[in-house]
């Protein structure tokens, strides 16, 4: 099943025939010990530390799946008004929260030419990340 997913609250192609709710995923990481010194170290020089870059965006990515399984449960084909929280839990952990709108949608029958990207998880569930413009129509 393919999920849309948005940070717009509608989607200029498609009109929302159902509102499931609130659905969100979440992980808890801690760094380990060879990333806590290395990213020490780095950090006295500035710059990336690419040691919490890569386990930050592996976390934004368990998050998203986390989520999309939920509205899958749910019924739903698109996840919109999607956002990111994270926050520190204890003094080496972190969390990163996805949460938006589960709701089902349908193609309002526009003559539109946009194709949203879509881009391949690591498993075999797959979502379109879609963006759009200020009046709501989507870009390619």
């Amino acid at each position: 099943m393919t999920i849309l997913v948005s940070t717009q609250d509608q989607l200029g192609d498609y009109k929302i025939v159902k509102t499931f709710g609130l659905v969100r995923g979440n992980t808890v990481r801690s760094r380990n010990i060879a990333r806590n010194i290395l990213g020490n170290f780095r950090t006295m020089f500035g710059g990336e530390i690419p040691e919490y870059t890569k386990l930050l965006a592996e976390s934004r990515e368990q998050s998203l799946d986390r989520m999309i399984a939920e509205a899958e449960m749910l019924g739903a084909n698109a996840i919109l008004s999607v956002r990111f929280i994270t926050s520190e839990v204890g003094t080496v952990c972190s969390e990163m929260l996805a949460y938006g709108t589960a709701v089902r949608v349908e193609s309002n029958g526009s003559t539109s030419t946009s194709n949203p990207s879509t881009v391949e998880t690591g498993k075999t569930k797959e979502k379109k990340i879609i963006e759009a413009d200020t009046d709501g129509g989507l870009i390619e």
